[in-house]
């Protein structure tokens, strides 16, 4: 199934055309640097993961540079080392840029680089040079918790002189920007280890695993985000090092926090007993209308939105949940099934939600869903997916972990009137050879969309690249990047970025009939982290090297 609504949507003959010569809904790039002026950070930052509130990663920016050679230096306005396994994802606010990383190259004196640590790295924005690290030691209880080496995964959100992130150990701290720099060890938190100018000044801390119980499975991964004073993050919560038991159903999936002091608001776990693997994905703010939502993807293949506030109860209040898999798909160890849980982030583009699916990459190639969902269809607590479970008395099932509908049992699919599906996208003959093929498949994918100008783009795990109406879900192209892709696009200047496990940086015209890059480069490394731009300047990160790319600038080259 290519499309289960969109088609009746179409017109005979669509024509392809340039970005510029379609109406388009609101401009993701206008809205972004709204959004980004209510903050206190520069306006051309770029200061929390997808840069604003509806994660699309559109931001402004002129003569962003489609050639540069980082072996010669051209067009690199400057280089700094990373660890040596890099997947956090830069931010950029206030003059500093900020990386997650592994301690392999060892700033701190007093953790040389043979110390496995998680790093959050900070540099100076215009020049590279690093200015301060905090180190977040690994848990005792080893890979199931803290995966060795793979050191902070997550993007901090930056306002003012705060940064919010969550660790390596399971924890969000506050910090300050500005570290020990300025002579002052902020608080209340000031039981740091050493008061040096290249260590972090920590403001709060709180322990997701000691305080509530959570136990995240092999890496805590959440990019959190904040409106207002309150803060959103997923905990990470899930399996065991079986894969098959889930040690604490009843701990929180998803937390509001205070962001001035670290207080609890309100925790959500309707995951549950459903957690697939882990939960890895960030959450996402949204105003549709009068309606204010903050969306999580769930480790059990859900999307949910809540209301910010909660119930003022402690509690969360649900507005509605969304199953992102079919219900006869199964999920079997190892990525051998057919079920997935959510590793994107949802994107909000002109009113709609987008997210796909996914595993662990480790788990291996299989066959994706992305969807386009109605936020507003019902925002009552209802499940709006696609369809219901019924057994064999027309009764309707309650969601079970492994596969919600068992034909061999006579239980069914059933369409659910109450379906907040726009469209769904598993693949589309885009060669119009009246087939399928692989190429034209949607796989699994980490990568959260990309969307201007009614276009969409989304990279998945196999290695394509997907381009799409963003309205209809009508497929545009497809590119093989014959090398897997862990990151997300970026749009920028009339041009698409994506990165590759080859370290190859795949630059593509933003239009619905370029098919065909018009420009590789190579980062000589692994690139699984996502491109940006904040103030003209194009970030991209590989295992082990940040790289600032600006049109004219010549630096020495990476070593």
């Amino acid at each position: 199934m290519l499309l289960t609504t969109c088609l009746l949507l179409l017109a005979a003959g669509i024509v392809p055309m340039m970005a510029d010569d379609q109406e388009s809904g609101s401009d993701p790039t206008e809205l972004a640097l709204a959004d980004i002026a209510t903050m206190d950070v520069g306006e051309g930052d770029w200061p929390q993961w997808g840069g604003w509130h509806g994660k699309n990663n559109t931001p402004a920016g002129e003569n962003i540079p489609t050639e540069w050679d980082v072996q010669t230096g051209e067009n690199i306005l400057w280089s700094s080392s990373l660890g040596s396994q890099t997947y956090g994802n830069s931010v950029i606010a206030n003059g500093q840029v900020y990386v997650g990383t592994n301690n392999h190259h060892g700033y701190l004196a007093r953790y040389p680089k043979t110390v496995d640590l998680g790093v959050l790295l900070c540099f100076d924005e215009n020049t590279g040079e690093f200015l301060w690290q905090h180190s977040s030691p690994k848990l005792s209880t080893g890979r199931v918790h803290d995966w060795p080496d793979q050191g902070i995964c997550c993007a901090p959100y930056v306002d003012g002189e705060r940064l919010w992130f969550v660790t390596s150990r399971g924890e969000v701290r506050c910090l300050d920007t500005k570290g020990f720099r300025d002579g002052e060890n902020d608080g209340p938190y000031k039981a740091e280890d050493v008061e040096a100018q290249d260590e972090a000044d920590v403001i709060w801390v709180y322990d997701m695993m000691g305080e509530n119980g959570v136990s995240q499975h092999n890496m805590c991964a959440c990019s959190v985000t904040c409106v207002g004073d309150t803060l959103f993050v997923n905990t990470s919560n899930g399996v065991d090092e079986s894969h098959i038991n889930i040690p604490a159903p009843g701990a929180p999936s998803f937390m509001a926090m205070n962001r001035n002091t670290g207080e609890v608001l309100w925790t959500d776990k309707s995951p549950g007993t459903n957690i697939l693997h882990g939960q890895w994905s960030s959450p996402t703010y949204a105003e549709f209308g009068d309606s204010k939502q903050i969306l999580f993807a769930g480790g059990d293949g859900w999307l949910y939105s809540f209301v910010p506030e909660g119930d003022g109860a402690g509690n969360a209040k649900l507005l509605w949940k969304f199953d992102c898999n079919p219900k006869e798909t199964k999920w079997e160890l190892g990525g051998a099934g057919t079920r997935n849980n959510i590793i994107a982030t949802p994107v909000v583009y002109d009113g709609m939600v987008y997210v796909a699916v996914g595993q662990d990459p480790e788990h291996g190639e299989g066959l994706g869903h992305l969807w386009c969902i109605d936020p507003l269809k019902k925002t009552d607590g209802s499940d709006v997916s696609p369809t219901l479970a019924e057994d064999k008395d027309g009764k309707i099932l309650p969601h079970r972990r492994l596969q919600a509908v068992n034909v061999n049992a006579d239980e069914q699919t059933v369409e659910n009137p109450d379906s907040a599906e726009i469209w769904h996208y598993t693949g589309g003959d885009t060669n119009e050879n009246g087939e399928i093929d692989w190429e034209e498949e949607m796989h699994r994918s980490c990568g959260t969309v990309a969307i201007k100008d009614d276009i969409l783009y989304i990279s998945d795990f196999s290695g394509l690249f997907h381009c799409l109406n963003a309205r209809t879900g009508e497929p545009y192209w497809t590119y093989d990047l014959f090398a897997q892709a862990w990151g997300s696009p970026l749009i920028v200047d009339g041009h698409v970025y994506i990165g590759d496990e080859d370290g190859d940086v795949a630059i593509f015209e933003h239009s619905t009939e370029s098919n065909e890059p018009i420009a590789e480069v190579s980062m000589n490394n692994s690139v699984y982290s996502t491109p940006v731009v904040a103030n003209g300047v194009l970030f991209i990160s590989n295992k082990s090297t940040l790289f600032a790319i600006k049109e004219g600038a010549q630096s020495d080259p990476a070593e």
